[in-house]
């Protein structure tokens, strides 16, 4: 099988980023990002984003999951802390987020250390999700092989019945990653591939060094 995708082209040219116009703190600069990214009124989610980890076999591994908060520590997801991400981030937390929002050609690039919130904190997510979710959480033993559709259907239903008329408390295997970062790159695309890119790296005195890259 072969598809040649050589003539596949596109011109970047909706925005610019120059280190006069950005702020000390990437954090900053990616809240400004994602505002930009809602008010645009696309239908694509935001708050979707590709976390990289590498897993016991030495690959690393990418999936799509959603951003549920950042603050200025960083960048909190939630998931199965048994999954196969959960037990990578176990055996390294050194992971990489990044986010690609295509409709205004932009993408942010994280480097940073994943460790888990406080169950508290865990619990007061769970607590705001529709029940199905939570029975999902439940009924999933995540990246775990089964035999069947039915026998996934079958496990939500026994969690159904079992929860009947009940609060759905959270399973202890599940909850949230706070992602802290080191090293945020911020990139904006340009016309004849001259895209933009903006990296900040975190001092040891916490302060932020700004670099410009070469695209």
């Amino acid at each position: 099988m072969e598809n040649d995708l050589s003539n596949y082209r596109k011109v970047y040219q909706k925005s610019e980023l120059s280190k006069n116009n950005i702020s000390e703190n990437p954090l900053e600069l990616f809240q400004k990002w994602f505002y930009e990214v809602e008010e645009f009124g696309s239908d694509v989610e935001a708050n979707a984003m590709t976390i990289s980890t590498i897993g016991k076999d030495g690959f690393p591994k990418n999936r799509v999951v959603l951003l549920k908060k950042y603050t200025w520590e960083g960048f909190i997801f939630y998931t199965n802390y048994n999954s196969e991400k959960g037990l990578a981030i176990e055996e390294n937390p050194n992971v990489c987020l990044s986010f690609f929002w295509h409709h205004i050609e932009r993408q942010v690039i994280i480097k940073g250390t994943a460790e888990k919130i406080t169950e508290n904190l865990s619990d007061g997510y769970f607590e705001s999700r529709p029940d199905g979710s939570k029975l999902g959480a439940w009924a999933s033993d995540q990246s775990e092989v089964v035999a069947s559709r039915k026998y996934l259907d079958d496990r939500l239903a026994s969690f159904e019945e079992q929860f009947k008329n009940k609060e759905i408390t959270r399973p202890k295997n599940w909850g949230g990653y706070i992602v802290k970062p080191i090293n945020i790159e911020f990139w904006q695309g340009r016309p004849n591939r001259m895209h933009d890119r903006i990296r900040y790296t975190l001092q040891e005195d916490y302060d932020w060094k700004i670099d410009r890259l070469a695209p």
